[in-house]
């Protein structure tokens, strides 16, 4: 286990390269450029900040910290402020303990998101690590807006050894959910993942089919666990963060999966979702594979993203 973490982690190193060319090289040529701290040094790394797409309102109380750290501790050189940067970006994260409860009882994990952001990937690979850990698993297809959403999640049950309910397109989302249910329950799953439509331009349509699904979710499986997920991707940036504050709109969202985190400069968004939506992310995708999905832990991802190339070297070889 020890291995594959630090697997992730070099995994995680390498994915986050864009991001910290971005922000970190960003920041470190201001930490040496700077002989002393002053409004110009303060006002050049919240630009850092803001167009590494961190969001405003992280940066600012990022700022304060730093500013408040600063005085407090009589400290004078730019450079002796990066670590007390790195602490004040995990201290914006912090959303308390992100519990996995989903994963030790009989749960129900939807799974919302707009097109294209790879959440029916996504749910197979949660699906893949769930019967990884021996877990019997239902897919339920109920993205049936999507023609080809369908076909590629029974791809994914069929290599995750999953069982599929659903998938014909155009069918009610919230029967396919009922039938699901039943197929849960008579083959005793531990986990019901469910795809779920993916329209944000017509928000009162999503919440009305949310609202159907969570009345049979209520009738029929009222002793389940309950987990909501939206599945965003990284490379959109703000975009990525205006999109969870519109389904926290319609839903109660218990978490965030980022993906293509390998594929963006605008990593720094993990950071803004935290502190702006107090939401934890749960999941962060680096890659392809399903290796490549994992637990996100922000401590981590803050260390990877400040990881200098030395140190990467070391952990290359």
């Amino acid at each position: 286990m020890a291995e594959e973490k630090m697997g992730f982690f070099k995994r995680l190193v390498a994915g986050l390269n864009k991001t910290r060319d971005n922000i970190v090289s960003g920041m470190d040529s201001i930490f040496h450029g700077f002989s002393k701290i002053d409004e110009d040094f303060y006002e050049e790394l919240e630009e850092v900040l803001i167009m590494g797409d961190l969001g405003v309102k992280a940066t600012y109380a990022i700022l304060d910290d730093l500013r408040k750290k600063v005085k407090e501790q009589h400290i004078k050189e730019p450079i002796e402020c990066r670590q007390l940067l790195i602490d004040s970006i995990k201290e914006q994260m912090d959303v308390g303990e992100t519990a996995y409860e989903f994963e030790n009882q009989t749960s129900v994990v939807l799974v919302i998101g707009v097109n294209g952001v790879g959440k029916t990937t996504t749910i197979g690979k949660l699906a893949g690590k769930m019967r990884g850990q021996g877990k019997k698993v239902v897919l339920a297809a109920a993205d049936t807006f999507r023609a080809a959403a369908g076909d590629q999640l029974k791809e994914w049950a069929h290599r995750s050894d999953a069982d599929l309910i659903g998938g014909q397109e155009g069918a009610d989302p919230a029967a396919i959910v009922y039938d699901a249910v039943a197929a849960a329950k008579a083959r005793k799953a531990d986990i019901l993942l469910v795809d779920t439509a993916g329209r944000l331009h017509n928000k009162k349509n999503l919440m009305e089919e949310l609202k159907k699904i969570n009345r049979v979710l209520e009738r029929e499986y009222p002793e389940a666990y309950r987990e909501t997920l939206v599945v965003l991707d990284a490379t959109t940036g703000q975009n990525a963060l205006s999109q969870a504050k519109e389904f926290s709109d319609v839903a109660d969202i218990t978490g965030i999966i980022l993906t293509k985190m390998d594929g963006t400069a605008k990593g720094g968004i993990a950071v803004a979702i935290q502190a702006e939506l107090g939401i934890p992310v749960k999941y962060i995708g680096v890659g392809e594979t399903i290796d490549d999905l994992q637990k996100f832990d922000s401590d981590e991802f803050v260390q990877a993203l400040f990881t200098t190339e030395e140190k990467k070297e070391e952990g290359e070889e």
